[in-house]
């Protein structure tokens, strides 16, 4: 197949691109930037040029391809509704292009605020739902699209996705941990996540494009539960910092942004998506990847300009 890939030179989005190329797919990855556009070339990808902030730079290079993943996102937390207005448009101009198509579309969303209380699952449904929703309702928009003859697939991902490069929760957690001089954890630490090798997630994105029927809910997770202050003590010896506690009043503070997230059970399920996709994870743990040094190198800029 010849795939379309939004946020192609992004942490998850190189991955992907690496998959699908190592499996025999052709690639088209969306660049706004020189840099990006040459890491793709780089890589045997062809190139896009265009960005989010006006879709209609890529709506026609989505009806060319014979099937698109949509894994760029502005994450602008200063300007979350602009970022989710960027989001839905995205998604619309994608639908556009491939509407009527039967062709499959991937949308990547996360576990965060799906169900409180338990592991999110498979079948629960995203209660973000219209333009004004987080993300602009990106996952529901996508999936309803089955109705206008495309085959959506949703993947969402565990709040780390991690490994070496990685700038995403754990690479500011540990940029805290420099900063402050101690590897914090909010509370008693008993919050959990979940978590998935990015090569995982990249194999499953592949493996729901090939394969995953329309209207499918994919939870990219390898590792169901993973407290927080385990996470904090790996950091910690792998920077050779001390370990603390951190008021919950003060971890917006102490984290940054990563505190709101590092303050909360994130968790899911992913029995339905192993079953459906013979999906078995082989890459390492998320506290294997910290403990083997996966997060000493600071990585602060990577993928700006994916």
């Amino acid at each position: 197949m010849r795939v379309f890939v939004t946020g192609s030179t992004g942490w998850i989005g190189s991955a992907t691109v690496d998959e699908l190329l190592g499996s025999g797919h052709q690639v088209l990855g969306l660049a706004r930037s020189d840099r990006a556009a040459a890491a793709l070339a780089a890589k045997g990808a062809q190139v896009h040029r265009g960005d989010l902030d006006h879709p209609a730079s890529f709506r026609e290079a989505a009806r060319a391809a014979d099937a698109v993943v949509h894994l760029a996102n502005k994450h602008d937390w200063a300007d979350q509704e602009g970022g989710d207005r960027a989001e839905r448009a995205a998604v619309e101009a994608v639908l556009d292009g491939l509407e009527g198509s039967g062709k499959p579309f991937v949308i990547a969303n996360g576990l965060s605020g799906l169900v409180r209380g338990r592991p999110a699952l498979e079948t629960d449904a995203s209660p973000e739902v219209g333009p004004a929703a987080d993300r602009g309702g990106s996952e529901n928009l996508a999936l309803e699209s089955a109705a206008r003859g495309v085959r959506p697939i949703a993947v969402r991902f565990a709040p780390s996705v991690h490994g070496r490069g990685d700038w995403g929760f754990v690479n500011w957690l540990t940029a805290a941990a420099r900063r402050h001089g101690v590897s914090g954890y909010v509370g008693d630490g008993t919050h959990e996540w979940s978590a998935v090798h990015v090569t995982d997630a990249a194999r499953l994105i592949r493996l729901g494009l090939e394969h995953a029927p329309a209207g499918t809910r994919m939870h990219a997770v390898a590792e169901e539960r993973v407290t927080t202050r385990a996470i904090a003590e790996a950091l910690g010896t792998a920077l050779s910092l001390p370990v603390a506690p951190i008021d919950p009043a003060d971890a917006a503070e102490h984290f940054g942004v990563v505190g709101h997230f590092f303050g909360q059970t994130l968790t899911g399920s992913a029995d339905l998506t192993r079953t459906l996709l013979s999906w078995r994870p082989t890459g390492p743990t998320l506290l294997e990847d910290i403990l083997g040094g996966a997060y000493t190198t600071d990585t602060s800029d990577h993928g700006k300009d994916a």
